[in-house]
């Protein structure tokens, strides 16, 4: 048997259990992300006594507690339903029983529970021959139209583990993509896509392309561009990898993106062809790889690949300050300067300095 390991609760109540993904992983034998605990019953009464109180939220029936320096999230068992189809649902009862606590959830695999003391396993819904098997089995045939982010984080899992969806459950799946119900939340929408592509998966893209999940925010056809787009993350970098696999998609604007998530989707859809060396650094200098890598996806692979190998490390040396003291007043005349020095350096990178200057004296000649 498996006892709590991660924190100490100095308490021997037979109603704290371990839930979701935490007993998943367990079993799997893998390193868990989260450690959600669950109490039958009312949680922010009970489990304000393991330490200082950080959070509450008396609706939900959750609490926070700092327990021997770690922060601890309890939930309490709670019933829900979704009043509005594609929308967070609302709580109808707190303290229920644990069964109905797990029926509520997403797939069989993240509803088993685990006695935080006795390490005992409870699983309602068959989670656990389904983890043998590995398939993603929902609980009841309305899961997708009650919240189809689910078929998201389904992709995720089946990544995340090597799953695959059970027979009934893919047919739940297509149904939903062949009638989808566009009045849904694109916050939590968002949020899914994000925890899916930052694992920077092309079999998740393939499978997101292949099944038509990408309907969910946009219904417009989509083909799936001849890209690895994994490998291309992995040479380059960047800080939103998850834009780089579906920035090409329509309706974007459905997921609320952010200041700079927008300026990265406008900044690679409004470079146009580019032929010389010095156009294809000027229109890419500044911009983020996010957007340069969408560019290589949809438009020019050779031509954003050699920028991001060889041109994006040209720079040239001189600044204001050398061209002023070469007798030159400011004006708009130094970014021509500027660029005239750039072009040469472009096709000689070997340019020093020195080489800089005696070329601006040439050119004021």
């Amino acid at each position: 048997m498996w006892k709590m390991d991660i924190i100490n609760i100095y308490d021997n109540s037979d109603k704290l259990y371990y839930i979701g993904g935490v007993v998943r992983d367990k079993l799997l034998g893998i390193e868990s992300f989260d450690v959600d605990i669950t109490y039958v019953g009312d949680a922010v009464e009970y489990c304000a006594k393991f330490g200082k109180v950080v959070q509450e939220n008396p609706d939900f029936g959750t609490i926070r507690v700092n327990v021997d320096g770690r922060e601890v999230d309890f939930a309490s068992t709670r019933a829900e339903v979704y009043e509005k189809k594609g929308h967070l649902p609302v709580v109808t009862k707190i303290g229920c029983s644990l069964k109905e606590d797990v029926l509520r959830r997403d797939f069989t695999v993240n509803a088993l529970a685990m006695s935080v003391k006795t390490g005992e396993i409870v699983d309602y819904v068959g989670g656990q021959e389904d983890l043998k098997n590995k398939v993603l089995r929902v609980l009841h045939d309305k899961s997708f139209i009650d919240d189809p982010t689910r078929i998201i984080r389904g992709l995720k899992f089946r990544v995340r583990f090597g799953f695959d969806l059970e027979p009934k459950t893919r047919k739940l799946q297509e149904d939903y993509l062949a009638h989808i119900n566009y009045d849904m939340s694109y916050k939590r929408v968002k949020k899914e896509l994000i925890e899916t592509f930052n694992l920077n998966s092309q079999y998740a893209f393939e499978l997101f392309i292949k099944e038509e999940i990408y309907k969910l925010i946009s219904p417009e056809k989509f083909e799936i561009p001849n890209v690895n787009v994994q490998e291309l993350i992995n040479k380059y970098p960047v800080e939103y990898p998850w834009l780089v696999y579906i920035g090409l998609l329509p309706n974007l604007a459905r997921l609320d993106l952010t200041k700079e998530e927008k300026r990265i989707i406008e900044d690679f859809r409004s470079v146009g062809k580019l032929k010389t060396d010095f156009k294809i650094y000027k229109a890419f200098d500044g911009l983020t790889t996010e957007s340069i890598l969408l560019y290589a996806v949809s438009k020019d692979m050779k031509v954003a690949l050699k920028y991001l190998d060889t041109l994006r490390n040209t720079k040239i040396s001189i600044t204001g300050d050398d061209l002023k003291s070469l007798g030159i007043e400011p004006s708009p005349k130094y970014q021509e300067i500027f660029d005239y020095v750039l072009k040469k350096k472009l096709k000689n990178p070997q340019i020093t300095y020195e080489d800089e200057i005696q070329l601006v004296k040439n050119l004021i000649k």
